[in-house]
C-alpha cells in the first residue's frame, strides 16, 4: 500500500513548474535518518544560495502526504561553525504555506528567515523532522518467539522545491539485521547503516523511492492517551497526577502467550515486549507513588497528551505560553474546603514526542486575602469541635455495669474479637498459599524440585497449626446469640478456604512431579488449568466473603 501510494505520489509531482521556485538553489544537503526506535528522526542540513536577483526572506521545506500526516515535530535553525565550535542558535518560525498549483499530495512549510538572503549569500540550515507511525510492521502479527521486523519508506533524493547540486543520506539501523532494501546507483551498507548518494545535480521535485525492511526489536509503547494534572498550592506543594493509557503499537502476538516461557527466558521470549516505565523527577520530588492497573508500563511516545492546571479557588485573568499549538479550555475542580471550586486550564496536544516535554508558564492573578479562608474554616471548625467536646465531658452519660445494654455491648465487642481473630488466622493462610505459589514460579525459573518441596512440607505444617487455633473461636462464634447474623459466613469462608488448601496441594503436586518427569511448560499448564481455574474462583469467592464479614 505504501509503495502503491509512492507511485501515485510520483505520478502526480511530475507536473509541478520548476520555475516558480528558481530563485533558490540548495548547494549542499546532508540528511541522517534515525530509525533506532519507534519514532523516526530526520536531521537535514540544507546550504541554501541564493541564485536569483531579488532578496528573498524563506525557505520553503516540502514533506509528502505519507509523512506529513505522521509529522509530529518540525524546528528549524541557523547553523553556524562546526564540530565544536559550532554556536547554539535560536529556531526559527516554521509554518505551513499552500502556494497556488501544488498537488493535495504535496505539503510545503516556510521557513522565515531572520534577514533577507540577497543574490549570491549563503546560509546553512538544521532542520529536524519528527514523525510517529511511521514504521510498519511485517509481518504485522508474530509469535513470543518472533523477533520484529518492521519497514520504512522514504526517498533517496531530497524532495524540494528547489534544485540540489550535492546529496547524501544515511539510514541507521538499531541492529545490522537488514532483511531487504531498495538498491539504487551509489547505495552501501555498512554495519548497521545504509547509505544513497552522493547524487549531484538534480532537478526540484526529484523523488526516489525506497523501503527498508529491518529487524527492530525496540518497544514500541504507545501512550493513546496521558493525562498530567497539576495541582497548584500557595502554601508550598505543587502536586502532579499523570493518567498512562499505554499499548504496543509493533506487530501483534500471535497465538497463545506463554507466561512461564516468558518469566523462564525473557530477553529470546517476548524480546520486543516493553517491561518498565522511567520516569525523571526533579531532585526536590516527594511522596512519589504509582499504580499498574493495565500489565506493562513504559516510556513511549504519545497519540494524546492533555496537561490540567488546577489553580487556588479565587484565581483569576488565566492566560499561558506555550512553545508550540495546543488547544484550550477551561473547567472546574471541587476539592477540601471549596466554595466556588478551583479553575482549571486544560492544555491538549495530539502527535506527541518526547521533543515536545518543554518548559511552559501559566499566568494569573490571586489575591493574598483568599489564603485566609481555609484556614479561617479550619479554626472555626476546631472552635466548635472543643465546645462540643467540653460539654459532652461535662455530662453525665454513662451506662450501669449492671444493665442488659451493658452486658449485651461486652459480648458484642467480644464477637467482634473474637472475628478479628479469625480474620487474622485466614489471612495468614491466605499469606501462606501465596508463598505455595511463589515456590511454583521459583521452581519454574530455577528447576530446584527439592527446595519445592521443601517450601510445601513447611506450609502443609503452618496449616495444620493454624487449623488448630482456628477451632476454639469457631465454636464460640457458633454458640454465641450475638453472632447468628454472621456466622454462616463465616462458615462459608472457612470451608472455601479449606477447600482452596486442598486444591493447591493437589496443584503443588502435580507441577513437581511433572517436572520430575521433564514434561514441558506448556504440557504442565494444560494439566493444571481445570484446577487452576477453580482456584482463581475460589480465591475471589473467599475475598468478597471477607468484605463482606468487614461490613457486617
Amino acid at each position: 500500500m505504501g509503495l502503491r501510494f509512492a507511485l501515485l505520489f510520483l505520478f502526480s509531482i511530475t507536473f509541478l513548474s520548476t520555475s516558480v521556485f528558481s530563485d533558490l538553489i540548495i548547494s549542499k544537503v546532508e540528511r541522517r535518518v534515525d530509525l533506532t526506535s519507534q519514532v523516526v528522526r530526520t536531521l537535514s542540513t540544507l546550504k541554501v544560495e541564493n541564485a536569483g536577483r531579488d532578496v528573498v526572506s524563506e525557505v520553503l521545506l516540502s514533506f509528502p502526504e505519507y509523512q506529513e500526516k505522521n509529522l509530529a515535530y518540525l524546528i528549524a535553525s541557523l547553523s553556524e561553525g562546526k564540530g565544536k565550535s559550532k554556536a547554539p542558535t535560536l529556531s526559527l518560525p516554521v509554518e505551513a504555506v499552500y502556494p497556488e498549483g501544488m498537488p493535495p499530495s504535496l505539503t510545503l512549510y516556510s521557513v522565515l528567515l531572520p534577514k533577507g538572503l540577497s543574490k549570491g549569500q549563503t546560509l546553512t540550515l538544521d532542520v529536524l523532522a519528527i514523525f510517529t507511525r511511521a514504521l510498519q510492521p511485517f509481518p504485522e502479527q508474530i509469535t513470543q518467539a518472533d523477533t520484529q521486523l518492521v519497514l520504512f519508506q522514504d526517498s533517496a533524493y531530497y524532495l524540494s522545491p528547489y534544485e540540489v547540486k550535492f546529496q547524501v543520506v544515511s539510514f541507521r539501523l538499531p541492529s545490522p539485521r537488514v532483511e531487504s532494501y531498495t538498491q539504487l546507483q551509489n547505495t552501501k551498507l555498512v554495519d548497521s547503516e545504509i547509505k544513497y548518494g552522493p547524487y549531484e545535480n538534480l532537478p526540484a521535485f526529484s523523488y526516489s523511492a525506497v523501503v527498508v525492511h529491518y529487524e527492530n526489536n525496540r518497544p514500541f509503547a504507545v501512550a493513546q492517551e496521558l493525562v498530567r494534572e497539576i495541582e497548584i498550592s500557595h502554601w508550598g506543594n505543587v502536586q502532579i497526577t499523570e493518567h498512562y493509557n499505554l499499548v504496543h503499537g509493533g506487530a501483534h502476538n500471535k497465538g497463545g502467550f506463554s507466561r512461564l516461557d516468558y518469566q523462564a527466558r525473557p530477553h529470546v521470549r517476548g524480546v520486543s515486549s516493553f517491561r518498565q516505565l522511567i520516569a525523571r523527577l526533579p531532585p526536590r520530588a516527594h511522596s512519589v507513588y504509582y499504580r499498574d492497573e493495565i500489565g506493562n508500563i513504559s516510556t513511549s511516545h504519545l497519540r494524546g497528551d492533555s496537561r490540567k492546571v488546577v489553580l487556588p479557588e479565587g484565581s483569576n485573568n488565566i492566560s499561558f505560553s506555550v512553545p508550540f499549538s495546543v488547544k484550550k479550555s477551561q473547567e472546574v475542580k471541587y476539592s477540601h474546603l471549596d466554595i466556588v471550586g478551583r479553575p482549571v486550564l486544560v492544555l491538549e496536544r495530539n502527535n506527541v514526542v518526547p521533543e515536545h516535554n518543554l518548559h511552559f508558564q501559566v499566568y494569573y492573578k490571586f489575591s493574598n486575602l483568599s489564603l485566609l479562608r481555609e484556614p479561617l474554616m479550619l479554626i472555626s471548625g476546631f472552635f466548635f469541635l472543643f465546645i462540643t467536646c467540653i460539654i459532652y465531658m461535662h455530662a453525665d452519660l454513662s451506662i450501669s455495669k449492671s444493665s442488659a445494654s451493658y452486658l449485651a455491648k461486652l459480648q458484642l465487642d467480644e464477637v467482634q474479637a473474637t472475628i478479628q481473630q479469625i480474620q487474622n488466622i485466614i489471612n495468614r493462610c491466605l499469606g501462606l498459599h501465596d508463598k505455595l505459589e511463589t515456590s511454583l514460579r521459583d521452581l519454574s525459573r530455577t528447576g530446584d524440585v527439592q527446595a519445592c518441596k521443601a517450601a510445601r512440607k513447611a506450609a502443609d505444617s503452618f496449616l495444620k497449626e493454624l487449623s488448630k487455633d482456628l477451632k476454639p473461636s469457631l465454636v464460640f462464634l457458633q454458640s454465641c446469640p450475638q453472632a447468628v447474623q454472621i456466622w454462616p459466613k463465616v462458615e462459608d469462608l472457612v470451608v472455601k478456604e479449606k477447600e482452596i488448601e486442598e486444591k493447591l496441594m493437589l496443584k503443588h503436586i502435580m507441577v513437581v512431579d511433572s517436572y520430575e518427569k521433564k514434561s514441558g511448560g506448556r504440557e504442565i499448564e494444560n494439566k493444571v488449568s481445570v484446577l487452576q481455574q477453580k482456584l482463581t474462583i475460589l480465591r475471589h469467592e473467599v475475598d468478597d466473603l471477607l468484605e463482606v464479614i468487614d461490613e457486617i
